[in-house]
């Protein structure tokens, strides 16, 4: 009897010890990945050096809009900044950019309406063709958006000047899905309304609040189509026309002198911390260099630039080896072209790299949400769900992970099998400074533009250990 007794024991002891291990290793393996996550966050917080250079390039180097000589400052300055990391490799990587450039100051009057004339807060849209030295008038016809021309058409298009008056939908809880709703009219707007005979069009901002302050930003033209000018309208203004239409017409002049230039040679700026394991694999981290030429690209997107370069400063101060290739990537012409991002998806299509994941920052520098997770491949869902096995670790932060976009930028890189992944900051302020005058330094709280820093940097170090 108590032979079988001792037998029992031994069974059950060997059979529990390895289960045991394995559940003693897997919590060993939590509390150094909490311990270092936390010690990314210590260091961000305390030895970070995203602020100094987001002030630098804010206030020394200023508004840079492809082509500038703005942006060529900064490709420099960012060089030489990730060249003092320590860094394994910091290069430089050709790409052709569009050279917008928007001439005088845009006026744009109300001359003519029951309510009396009245000065707009206006801005040229970003690539707009501009109206000649003497300005165009022409009486306003709103819509609602795109959809709406093709009800009206010509016979009550043609000669006019058209209003887009489509308004963020506010109920929506994250911003960018009421910017998504409502952005075509600016992007699209001018083409579709010169294909019914517009000469002219205003677009209400893209802005979530009421102010006077005018957001710019890009519009593209069709080919086959006349180009047209076109403004952005504060919101304000926006409401302002709304009341003065519906006691009779309106009549407003226009004027503008901006214009596209020949094409310019610009970079993308690059430096990579090259993996001890598996080199080949590479996990980006990246913003777009350059801005509108209005306010000092603050938010978008030089905290996205310098969070990036933050990202790899935390891991050479802490001594960190990565397993994988770990690649800073600041794109130039996100704004009005994207030249930069396709640059890079080409050449890494070309040299055959595989890209792990890649990471973009590109919707301010507000306190972290988390992040959102988009790709080509069939395994994207099993990824995203093992991506979320890490909410333990992330969540003393606040931070999670859900479905979502991945970024422009780094959106060639989604059908050569990359995981896409967008940082997700707090968007409720954010469409206060998009595109204006008013995205300056002083818009960025420190401490929130570090906590990005550090979240983006636990991101990384959790893909780099554990791969998808």
């Amino acid at each position: 009897m108590k032979n079988h007794s001792f037998f029992l024991l031994l069974f059950i002891f060997l059979s529990v010890a390895p289960t045991v291990s394995v559940l003693s290793q897997a919590k060993t393996d939590t509390d150094t990945d909490a311990k270092f996550i936390r010690q990314l966050h210590n260091a961000a917080l305390t030895e970070g050096r995203c602020y100094p250079w987001l002030h630098y390039l804010t206030k020394r180097v200023g508004a840079r809009l492809a082509g500038s000589p703005q942006a060529a400052a900064a490709v420099e300055y960012t060089f030489q900044m990730l060249d003092t990391l320590g860094l394994d490799s910091v290069w430089l990587q050709p790409c052709t950019v569009p050279h917008w450039v928007r001439g005088d100051k845009e006026i744009v009057q109300v001359t003519q309406s029951n309510m009396g004339e009245a000065g707009l807060h206006a801005i040229a849209l970003g690539n707009s063709v501009g109206t000649g030295e003497h300005g165009i008038s022409g009486e306003i016809i709103a819509v609602m958006g795109v959809d709406e021309l093709e009800k009206l058409g010509e016979a009550k298009i043609k000669g006019k000047i058209v209003l887009f008056d489509r308004p963020f939908d506010a109920t929506k809880l994250n911003t960018f899905e009421a910017y998504s709703g409502a952005v075509d009219q600016r992007g699209s707007g001018p083409s579709e309304a010169a294909r019914f005979g517009a000469i002219g069009v205003l677009v209400r901002s893209m802005a979530s609040g009421l102010d006077d302050v005018p957001h710019t930003g890009g519009t593209g033209y069709k080919d086959g189509i006349p180009k047209i000018p076109a403004c952005a309208i504060s919101t304000n203004d926006a409401e302002l026309l709304g009341q003065m239409l519906k006691t009779g017409p309106v009549r407003v002049y226009m004027r503008t002198t901006c214009q596209m230039l020949a094409d310019r040679p610009s970079f993308n700026v690059i430096g990579e911390i090259r993996g001890s394991e598996h080199p080949e694999k590479i996990i980006v981290v990246g913003g777009h260099l350059d801005s509108w030429d209005v306010g000092e690209g603050a938010h978008d997107d030089g905290a996205g630039c310098v969070q990036s370069m933050d990202v790899l400063q935390l891991f050479k101060r802490l001594n960190y080896k990565p397993k994988c290739t770990i690649r800073c990537v600041l794109f130039m012409n996100e704004e009005n072209g994207l030249r930069g991002g396709l640059a890079y998806g080409s050449e890494a299509a070309r040299k055959g790299e595989n890209h792990l994941a890649a990471i973009e920052s590109d919707r301010g520098g507000f306190t972290p949400r988390g992040f959102t997770v988009d790709g080509e491949s069939a395994g994207a869902p099993e990824k995203l769900k093992a991506m979320q096995a890490w909410s333990s670790l992330l969540a003393p932060y606040n931070l999670t992970i859900k479905g979502g976009g991945g970024g422009a930028d780094i959106s060639p890189l989604k059908k050569q099998g990359a995981l896409l992944i967008g940082y997700e900051p707090d968007s409720q302020r954010y469409f206060d400074y998009h595109h204006t005058a008013a995205d300056v330094f002083e818009a960025v709280n420190k401490r929130e533009l570090e906590l990005g820093t550090a979240a983006m940097a636990s991101l990384v170090y959790l893909l780099d250990k554990y791969g998808l």
